[in-house]
């Protein structure tokens, strides 16, 4: 059994090699870091380069000399091995030369390190906030401010018993519905923190990640010179939905982000006013079907049925399904409870009027029930 599971697994081994050969699989080989699009992922990948011909120079030299002595001093030459109690000339070479070469590679490294925390004379600032499992920009000079969360195609995808073929997706798990923005050849300046567990900010191609950690805030610094779309995703451990919450930069020239932040303003002021009208429930279910599809699938589950001892069920529930347990239905999607965020900062009032008149009213439910923005107004 061992030998024919061995000559599965080298025949399979061969197979994929010549593949490989012939161009069949045209899979990534790259075998080293990539060189990123900020001065300081350049001098990092620089940085690394050099260690890495100082460590190859070392291990090109020891082994070298030791195959030479294990060749040429072999018993079967008739070597005898010389007695010697030992040398205090070659103990302080072995010494002196490996704390040279430590000094010689820290004094590169500890000039990026400096560099990485000169955030001073920033053109911009922007806070990052690591949600469970979302993320949060605040641009501090522009007044804007947005969640970012996984992009609805991969929602539906990842979800048990989607049968979604993840192939026809562009960029699977690794895209969001609202990307951050930001100008190119411009000094930006990145807060980082978190609103309930320990996250972390990663984006590959900028060179650096920050912890974002609750009650504390982490900076860095950026200059982006290459226009494009770069990604990356938490790599902090911070729960269920961990691999969940990517990241997406996208740089621009300073002209199209300059638009950009108007269309954003005009779609937020666009918002705000409509709060102060009445919606019919066909267009709150309507929107309450995708708020609750981004925001509370998750944990609720497609159909609302939940995980059971972990996240209750809203379909047939009696906060979803009874009078007297609509105002607890409010309160809990704003203020959280337990293992429930908060959404009260993160949803605007008609958003919130959306996702509980779809829950009351979605899986059987049918109460009927129709809760417009100046109820939840209220209710703040």
């Amino acid at each position: 059994m061992f030998f024919k599971k061995l000559k599965e697994c080298l025949t399979g081994i061969t197979a994929l090699w010549l593949m490989a050969w012939t161009g069949a699989v045209h899979a990534e080989w790259g075998l080293n870091l990539t060189r990123g699009v900020t001065p300081i992922s350049h001098e990092v990948y620089d940085l690394h380069m050099l260690i890495l011909w100082v460590v190859t120079i070392i291990g090109i030299g020891v082994f070298s000399v030791m195959f030479w002595s294990i060749l040429h001093h072999r018993k079967s030459k008739g070597a005898v091995s010389a007695k010697f109690h030992h040398s205090t000339t070659a103990e302080i070479v072995w010494t002196i030369i490996p704390i040279l070469i430590l000094v010689g590679m820290a004094i590169p490294a500890t000039k990026t390190l400096i560099k990485m925390e000169q955030t001073g004379d920033a053109d911009m600032t922007i806070k990052v906030t690591g949600y469970q499992w979302k993320w949060k920009y605040d641009y501090m000079d522009d007044g804007l401010s947005f969640f970012s969360v996984l992009a609805q195609d991969s929602n539906d995808a990842r979800q048990p018993g989607s049968n979604i073929d993840l192939n026809s997706i562009d960029h699977y798990l690794l895209d969001v519905d609202q990307p951050i923005v930001l100008p190119i050849n411009k000094k930006i300046r990145i807060l980082t923190t978190a609103n309930d567990v320990i996250h972390a900010w990663w984006v590959p191609a900028l060179g650096w990640k920050r912890d974002a950690i609750p009650g504390f805030i982490n900076d860095n610094w950026i200059i982006i010179e290459e226009p494009g779309t770069y990604r990356g995703q938490c790599a902090e451990l911070c729960g269920k939905d961990h691999g969940f919450m990517p990241i997406v930069v996208k740089a621009v020239p300073e002209e199209e982000y300059v638009a950009w932040v108007k269309k954003m303003k005009m779609a937020k002021a666009a918002a705000a006013a409509s709060g102060d009208r009445d919606f019919s429930k066909d267009e709150l279910m309507a929107s309450g079907k995708e708020l609750y599809s981004k925001n509370c699938a998750v944990c609720h589950m497609a159909e609302g049925q939940g995980i059971p001892g972990t996240f209750p069920a809203l379909a047939g529930s009696a906060i979803a399904t009874t009078p007297e347990g609509l105002p607890d239905h409010i309160d809990r999607i704003l203020h959280g409870k337990n293992l429930m965020p908060p959404f009260g900062e993160q949803l605007s009032d008609a958003d919130i009027a959306a996702v509980v008149t779809y829950e009351r009213n979605a899986w059987g439910n049918d109460t009927g029930d129709v809760v417009q923005p100046k109820d939840i107004k209220a209710a703040r």
